[in-house]
């Protein structure tokens, strides 16, 4: 009896610890998947966060339809931007129509917010022209821009044998905005197009995500 009451308590010992073993793989299991979901997360969050694709013909020849460029977030932290830098801001309101949400659409945003990945719908991409104080008027005899009385060199434009704008124009960079254009000035929404809208135009700075640092 004492032998019989031994090996019965064996037995049970024994089939007792083998869902421990099955509870102990099913854990480590999750805590891979949970791992692997995390890298992942980041993975397109590091991707995405601060990178745009150029939907449109806008910056040629300099930016092509298609690019992926990532901007520099913490750039006007503690500088502004200056004449010349390439930037995206965000276009709600001004360069970017109002566009009505679907129930869809907010779905996937709220569900894209979790993750930290939700698209920018109103990100434009343009370059500062004219900052605070300045005077920017076209064109001179040459069909140059004036920024203060004097002549810009525009080497990055699609067509520098054209006038640099197809319309005339003067006006004045008020404190804490830009003056924004495309670089192919011919095929581009930009500053020029809301010269007689509020703000006549010209972007808060706070509006702007980054300057561009880099084309993929």
């Amino acid at each position: 009896m004492t032998g019989s009451s031994s090996q019965q308590r064996a037995g049970h010992s024994t089939k007792s610890s083998r869902p421990a073993v099955g509870v102990n793989r099913w854990v480590w299991v999750t805590l891979v998947v949970l791992i692997l979901a995390v890298a992942i997360v980041f993975g397109l969050r590091v991707y995405n966060l601060n990178s745009y694709t150029i939907p449109s013909v806008s910056m040629q020849p300099g930016l092509q339809v298609g690019d992926r460029i990532e901007i520099d977030p913490q750039a006007y932290d503690t500088a502004a931007p200056q004449r010349g830098d390439v930037v995206v801001f965000d276009g709600a309101g001004s360069f970017s129509p109002y566009e009505s949400e679907t129930s869809f659409k907010r779905i996937r945003d709220s569900a894209l917010s979790v993750l930290g990945i939700t698209p920018e719908q109103h990100a434009v991409v343009k370059r500062v022209i004219g900052v605070a104080g300045d005077t920017v008027e076209c064109c001179d005899d040459s069909g140059r821009l004036v920024i203060n009385d004097e002549p810009l060199e525009e080497p990055y434009v699609a067509e520098p044998e054209r006038p640099a704008s197809s319309s005339p124009f003067k006006v004045e960079v008020p404190d804490n905005r830009v003056f924004l254009l495309g670089d192919n000035r011919y095929d581009s929404i930009d500053s020029r197009s809301l010269l007689g809208a509020p703000g006549g135009g010209m972007i808060q700075i706070s509006k702007i995500y980054g300057p561009v640092k880099t084309i993929r």
